[in-house]
């Protein structure tokens, strides 16, 4: 997925941290992260949708086509939110990142029996109870998070390079999705830790909502793989 965009993520952070803000564009603590959290929020609704309206999308459109048109949408977007300080041009990029994902996620839920699969449905459970947690854990220990931030970065590498070498040799790990499902969970409650230290815009909102939403993805496509395995095993 495009969070495993290691550097460029890295350095979006840094840039929200230390920009300069005009005192117009700051809103109210509560009010910057109910944005997030709705944003956050918008994006999985749209990925629902596309799992309803498009479970199979190499049905329309040829799969090296897809995975070209997945990256351009993907780092593009990623960029436009990245460099823009008005959050309309980074909500489209937003929306850029979304939509792509979702057909990716749509594939996935379909591959598992579809929306009204146990499995599928368990995996999204599991991903919301973990959210919540590490949420919760982020604002109860912050420390702990800005302490392990450093070391994520290097797990996303091995995730990285561990897909990179299950797609060589057409295979799978299933310590690596065990280890990328810890991984993203940790994510989840970091980015949640690093958006509380940005100064609160509309703008930082929607960009932190877009690391967290990615962090969400990943996780749950993590977790409907070992699901997905355990279930065949049985």
């Amino acid at each position: 997925m495009a969070r495993e965009s290691t550097g460029l993520f890295e350095n979006r952070k840094l840039e929200r941290l230390y920009a300069d803000y005009d005192l117009n564009d700051v809103i109210d603590r509560q009010k910057y992260n109910l944005i997030m959290g709705g944003v956050v929020i918008y994006g999985l609704v749209v990925n629902l949708i596309l799992c309803k309206a498009v479970p199979n999308v190499y049905d329309y459109i040829n799969p090296i086509l897809f995975l070209i048109l997945y990256l351009v949408s993907a780092i593009a977007g990623t960029l436009i939110s990245a460099k823009s300080d008005d959050p309309i041009v980074s909500f489209i990029g937003y929306n850029l990142v979304v939509v792509p994902c979702g057909l990716v996620v749509s594939m996935a839920v379909e591959m598992y029996g579809g929306l009204e699969s146990e499995l599928v449905t368990q995996a999204f459970t599991y991903t919301l109870c973990i959210t919540g947690i590490m949420i919760a854990a982020s604002m109860l220990w912050p420390s702990v998070f800005e302490t392990i931030g450093r070391y994520l970065i290097f797990g996303l590498v091995a995730v990285l390079a561990g897909s990179l070498l299950g797609i060589l040799f057409n295979g799978g790990f299933m310590a690596l999705s065990w280890f990328a499902a810890l991984l993203f969970s940790l994510y989840i409650g970091y980015d949640f830790y690093k958006a509380q230290q940005y100064t609160p815009t509309l703008d930082n909102a929607v960009d932190c909502a877009l690391d967290i939403y990615l962090d969400i993805i990943n996780l749950f496509l993590r977790i409907l793989r070992i699901l997905g395995r355990g279930s065949r095993r049985n």
